[in-house]
């Protein structure tokens, strides 16, 4: 699913085919899909046969406390406008912490996209993360290592907690 998702990323913006697939689970055919959203019958055909059929999970709960595309549109617009990052808080009512974090995460060579910054966004809120262990070979041979030392869950945690220390800790 995940490699669906991404291969959707990079051929459509992932708002416009959650709109497409509301269109088609009312039962709407791809013309009036497209028409929805302002694509030919085509592309909305290839947003529906490139999910293999099967709406994307991703991109569909990110409302409220997450930016919106045409929250990261006004962004754009305010940062080639020469806006400071409070005019464009306070015009998008937002907090500036947010604005700044959002340039931080997602300017490219001192350039902002939203429509770049929208993919990532989505990318980085993709569930189920990759589990620690798969990915952190040290880690893992660290955690097999005590387990055949058969040293209990316990025991390893607290050492992996002082030996793997985290840069950041989640609330």
């Amino acid at each position: 699913m995940e490699s669906v998702v991404a291969a959707l990323a990079l051929r459509f913006r992932l708002d416009l085919v959650q709109q497409a697939w509301e269109s088609f689970q009312a039962g709407q055919f791809a013309s009036e899909a497209g028409e929805r959203i302002g694509v030919n019958r085509t592309t909305a055909k290839r947003m529906l046969v490139a999910a293999g059929g099967v709406r994307p999970r991703r991109g569909r709960g990110l409302q409220g406390r997450y930016l919106s595309f045409a929250e990261r549109e006004e962004i754009a617009i305010g940062i080639a406008a020469g806006e400071s990052l409070r005019e464009i808080a306070v015009r998008i009512g937002r907090a500036p912490s947010t604005v700044s974090r959002e340039l931080a995460r997602n300017s490219v060579k001192g350039r902002y996209r939203a429509s770049s910054a929208q993919v990532a966004a989505h990318h980085r809120a993709s569930r189920p993360k990759p589990a620690k262990l798969a990915t952190n070979v040290r880690l893992r041979a660290r955690v097999e290592a005590d387990l055949a030392k058969r040293r209990s869950p316990e025991q390893i945690s607290g050492r992996l907690r002082r030996d793997f220390p985290m840069t950041r800790r989640c609330r």
